[in-house]
Order: structure tokens, then sequence, then C-alpha cells
């Protein structure tokens, strides 16, 4: 394997890799995962072990292998092995694929598994600080959490993290760790919210997204207190006319919804599934969970960014 050579910073995790990240670099440290190019034999012998073979009609194959490690392939992108302590990556490119896409599987879908390895609960959700507060959104896949963000980041406020958010629990209260300087938009989206996007790349081929970085000065670099935490809902009678609407939720919802909105949801043993439940009721008790429905319509989206400043100023 090629020995790492940089020690990066990514939700508060130190991270040694010799290829170049898109995280805050640290000094000599203990790394606390550690991502390495593999030999072929490797994944060789971890797509034996899982009985998998070379199907290419699958786009995302995953196995547990023996002693908690995790095999991961995306077709014609890459492949990843993931150690049982969570303290390893290794991975093989396959047929290509632009950095920007491979750091984006890497510090999100992957280091999930070394996370969850490590005793640690991700929560999906993208995270913007404004005024020194942490807000994030939860929501599934397509219900508009990093297009909401980018309206955020548009008036100036910042970007903590899209998609993976940790926490680390401080005192009574929990403290939201950034990601990488990335957020992952449509097109339109991100020429409507973001205006000029240097540097966007495609995802995969599969998807229509792009990965676009973003400038120091509209993301957040420091580990900011999480105050509230919106659901993302459509409003039941959409149209032009539907006003955006925020509810809290009792605190038994919010456990709900919480447990809901882990990231990662093929882990599922027993130990795991503990961690979760207890995160969630943990958050439910102390952080603010509400609901927030609203119109997909971009046209009204700075309205939707206010409402939820209203919200928190009261």
């Amino acid at each position: 394997m090629v020995v790492p050579r940089c020690s990066y910073r990514a939700y508060g995790l130190a991270i040694a890799s010799p290829i170049a990240l898109p995280c805050p670099e640290e000094g000599a440290t203990d790394a606390d995962v550690v991502f390495a190019e593999g030999p072929g034999v490797l994944f060789s012998r971890a797509r034996l072990e899982a009985g998998l073979g070379p199907d290419e009609s699958r786009w995302f194959q995953y196995a547990p292998l023996s002693r908690g490690a995790s095999y991961l392939r995306w077709s014609e992108l890459y492949e990843f092995v993931v150690s049982g302590d969570g303290r390893r990556i290794a991975w093989r490119s396959l047929n290509g694929g632009n950095p920007e896409a491979f750091q984006s599987y890497l510090l999100s879908q992957v280091l999930s598994f070394a996370l969850v390895r490590q005793g640690i609960e991700p929560l999906h959700a993208t995270t913007v600080v404004m005024g020194g507060r942490a807000v994030a959104l939860l929501g599934d896949c397509g219900a508009g959490k990093s297009s909401l963000a980018a309206a955020f980041v548009q008036a100036g406020h910042r970007l903590l993290t899209d998609d993976l958010l940790v926490l680390r629990e401080q005192e009574e209260r929990f403290l939201a760790q950034p990601g990488p300087p990335r957020i992952k938009l449509f097109p339109e989206v991100a020429r409507t919210l973001l205006d000029r996007h240097p540097g966007a790349v495609p995802m995969n081929p599969a998807t229509r997204k792009l990965i676009i970085p973003l400038s120091a000065d509209q993301t957040a670099h420091e580990p900011t207190h999480l105050d509230a935490i919106y659901v993302l809902r459509r409003p039941r009678h959409s149209g032009r006319e539907s006003r955006p609407s925020i509810r809290r939720f009792t605190r038994r919802a919010a456990f709900i919804e919480l447990t809901r909105a882990a990231f990662n949801l093929l882990v599922v043993e027993s130990n795991r599934l503990k961690r979760q439940f207890e995160l969630a009721a943990r958050l439910a008790a102390r952080i603010p969970v509400k609901s927030l429905s609203y119109s997909r319509d971009l046209r009204q989206i700075s309205q939707v960014r206010e409402s939820i400043l209203q919200d928190l100023a009261v």
C-alpha cells in the first residue's frame, strides 16, 4: 500500500492520506483513519469472500466481510475495503472518475462505515451556520437539503457540512463538526443560487448533480453548537400560493425522525442500532426538532430561508 503523506481534519477526525483532500491540513498527529491505495489482490479476496462476481449491471455493491470489515463498489468507478475497526480504508480506481467525485464518495458513504465502526453515529443532514448557530436540515434523498443550504450561502451564511453530519457531545450540548467545503447541487439550482460555480464537476454518470467547491468565506471551519433541526417536508397541497409551515415535533415524533435520519442504513448489528436509538433520544430531549413544509419552487426559496431565520429569532 502507498504510505499516507498528509494529515487532514474532517468531521472531527484526523485523516492520513497519500492524496490531497479538500479539508484543512494538520501537523503530524496520530490518525483516526488512514486512507491508502490497496493492491488488486486485496479486492479480489474481498469479492471472493463476499461471493460477488464482476456484475457491472449493478451500480452499487456492498458486502460485510469477516471481523467487521466492509466491501463497497461503485460500478466502473471505485471499490473500497473498510477495516473492521474503522481505522483503515483501502481504495482502488476502476475505470477512472474525476478526483472530486472520488473524494465525495470517500468522504461520505465510505467514511460512514469507518465512523460507525468507531462507535460514531453520523446523521444524514446538511448543516449551515448563521449567527454562530448551527442548524441541521434533515430529509430523504431529494428532499432539498442542499438546495436550501445553498440559499443560506447565497444570503451570506456559511455551510458547515453537506449530506453527512457528525455530532460530538459537550456537556449538555452538541457540537456539529465541519465537513469538506463542498456542496452537491443540480445545475439549475447552482445557477440560480450560487451564480458562477468554477470547478464544478459531475458526481457520477448516473446523475446530473454537480460537486461544487465552496470558498473559504462560504464555509464554516470550526465545530459549532447545534441549536435547531428542521425536517424537510413537501406541503400537502402544493402550489405557488403555499407558504412555508414550521411546527415543532413532540419528543416522541422527534425521536422517530432522528432515527430515520441515520446515515448508513446497511450496518444493522444490534449494538449499532442501540447507539442510534440512544443518540436520537438524547437529541430529541435537548434540541428543538421541527417540521418544515414548503413548496419546492426555487422562486420561493428565499421566503423559506427567511421563515427559518424568523423562527430561530423567537
